[in-house]
């Protein structure tokens, strides 16, 4: 018989549970979003374009919900009101995390057609280990500063070593290892943009308006600096191919604001590190999933691809050991 008194727990339990579940489908979104961004930009032949389209449609769905939600309009007032007052602790700068954005959708674009899903993905989670210690260090994000632990050092160093094991068959070919640095730098805008939201959200509103007010911000920014590229990639490239006729190939965007709203309701019921480390677990298997049942470009999946793959899933499990434990008691 169940007393009342262990009903809140199991309810918690099975909330948490569902969170996690949640925050596993969010890490297989992005990889989906990641094999359709590289997809667009092979029929069009230019990943800036490719980029620009699905950081326009992201911010044309953002846009339509906050037309129809008032309580994220009186988000976005909140930070354009906290942004103009000079004590309110919010500066212009740290609203331009859509720029790190913008890279990493270009980044996608680009190299995802050639060097596979998975490889891109372990070269991001590498970058976006190193940063957040630094990040975290800091006290960049909302949560205020953070100690360097051995362990959390050990799992930088070993998603490094994942990046290194997962292109070591391309070692040979410069353009192979120059496209996985790409994307590498990707994680390392990843860290501070993760930050740069964070401060934005909490601004705008504790609940999840705020983040999805966070997310206009961030398209915003995204799709401003993409067209600047845009029209500069336009007058020394020309036009980019024809549009494809491929419906899904231009879902890319819809994946990043379900991302946002979907990360904005799960982080309150398991915490925002383990929606990270869930996240990226879910990313990191799904994404050699694509790349296994749906090859890019006659790029098959090698050995130290998948060994490449599980070490940063390990590297990101050893960083995370402390704040399990912690989170545990």
């Amino acid at each position: 018989m169940t007393t009342t008194a262990t009903r809140p727990a199991v309810s918690t339990r099975r909330h948490q549970l569902v969170g996690l579940v949640a925050a596993f489908g969010i890490g297989m979104l992005v990889a989906v979003q990641s094999r359709l961004n590289g997809e667009l930009g092979g029929v069009l032949g230019d990943g800036v374009p490719a980029a620009l389209i699905s950081f326009g449609s992201g911010l044309l769905l953002l846009l339509i919900v906050s037309a129809l939600i008032p309580r994220v309009r009186h988000a976005l007032g909140m930070v354009w009101t906290t942004i103009r007052d000079p004590g309110g602790g919010l500066r212009w700068w740290q609203c331009l995390g859509g720029i790190a954005g913008a890279y990493l959708v270009a980044t996608q674009s680009i190299t995802v057609s050639i060097i596979g899903v998975a490889v891109f993905t372990v070269a991001i989670v590498a970058g976006q280990g190193f940063a957040s210690l630094i990040v975290d260090r800091a006290g960049f994000g909302p949560a205020g500063p953070q100690p360097v632990t051995p362990l959390r050092v050990v799992g930088a160093l070993g998603a490094l070593a994942a990046v290194v094991l997962a292109v070591s068959d391309q070692l040979s070919h410069p353009s192979g290892l120059l496209l996985a640095i790409l994307p590498a730098i990707g994680g390392l805008g990843t860290a501070v943009q993760q930050a740069i939201n964070g401060r934005v959200a909490r601004t705008a509103s504790p609940d999840g308006y705020g983040a999805i007010a966070a997310g206009v911000v961030n398209f915003l920014v995204g799709f401003a600096a993409l067209l600047i590229v845009f029209l500069a990639d336009l007058v020394v490239r020309g036009a980019p191919h024809h549009l494809p006729s491929e419906p899904w190939l231009y879902f890319g965007g819809a994946c990043g604001v379900i991302y946002i709203s979907a990360a904005a309701a799960v982080v309150r019921v398991v915490g925002v590190f383990i929606l990270g480390l869930a996240t990226i677990a879910g990313q990191l298997i799904a994404s050699l999933a694509v790349d296994l049942w749906l090859p890019a470009a006659d790029k098959a999946v090698t050995l130290p691809v998948v060994a490449g793959t599980f070490l940063a899933l390990a590297a990101v499990i050893v960083a995370a050991v402390p704040n399990l434990v912690k989170r545990a008691a």
